[in-house]
């Protein structure tokens, strides 16, 4: 990958981590379910809580994320060269398996929702769902 790529592709992971960010606080806002919450968490990580991050700081690290994970998928995407049917299928069920490998870290805080929502967990995979998609139609267009 070049710099333009990998430029390109940071942006993609801006713009769907941004998003990601905005539905979830709506879901949150209209619910009461802390799905944003969520997203910006950090308590699980030892140095990082020991830190009053504000929101914004939070939402950053969020962000920086996203971004290092669209460049690896669009890294990935560039290697196998598939069409765009593959392509997304491949970055939503990847951006789900990310959320439901991270919805457990709810256990690790008081402030997000209990491993027992459905309603938190189903808003919080479809959002990854959405993210995925996002991604994966702003990456198709750096190739």
């Amino acid at each position: 990958m070049n710099l333009e790529q990998i430029f390109k592709a940071g942006v993609a992971g801006i713009i769907s981590g941004v998003i990601l960010g905005l539905i979830l606080k709506l879901v949150e806002y209209m619910t009461n379910l802390k799905v944003y919450t969520l997203l910006l968490n950090v308590d699980y990580f030892p140095v990082l809580k020991k830190f009053e991050i504000p929101e914004a700081g939070e939402f950053g690290i969020h962000l920086f994320i996203s971004i290092i994970l669209a460049i690896l998928v669009q890294n990935y995407m560039r290697k196998k060269a598939w069409g765009t049917k593959r392509t997304k299928h491949f970055t939503v069920i990847l951006s789900i398996a990310v959320g439901v490998l991270l919805y457990p870290t709810t256990m690790l805080s008081e402030r997000t929702p209990e491993i027992t929502s459905t309603y938190a967990f189903l808003f919080w995979i479809c959002a990854h769902a959405l993210y995925g998609w996002v991604l994966a139609t702003m990456l198709k267009k750096t190739t």
